[in-house]
């Protein structure tokens, strides 16, 4: 089983930034991927950004230019860098993790508790 311990979340006024950081621990299996994605109140949860261990990155046109997803492989840590942070930013952020666990390279998604990131003057 893996666990995701997040942090780094807060209560910060517009233009202002935040890192978010997401260790992963546990049963580790052959890591994909590790990101982030969010929920803000009364909509669905969304892709932030995430990187492949080979460095491939996805990330959100909401926060292209804005956000910088990072990892450090040999922590299995990603760090998102938060920058230029706007009220519509304001959702719980998730981390996940997806690693092919096994002889059989079984598919897995985990997810971190999740931390509140909220922007407001």
């Amino acid at each position: 089983q893996v666990q995701l311990v997040e942090s780094g979340g807060g209560l910060v006024q517009p233009g202002e930034s935040l890192r978010l950081s997401c260790a992963a621990s546990g049963s580790i299996g052959r890591i994909y991927s590790m990101g982030w994605y969010r929920r803000a109140p009364g909509k669905e949860r969304e892709l932030v950004a995430t990187i492949t261990t080979s460095g491939n990155t996805d990330i959100a046109d909401s926060v292209k230019g804005r956000f910088t997803l990072s990892r450090d492989n040999a922590k299995n840590t990603a760090y998102l860098q938060m920058n230029s942070l706007k009220p519509e930013d304001t959702a719980v952020y998730s981390c996940n993790l997806v690693d092919f666990w096994g002889a059989t390279s079984l598919k897995r998604f985990s997810w971190g508790q999740g931390t509140q990131v909220t922007v407001s003057s």
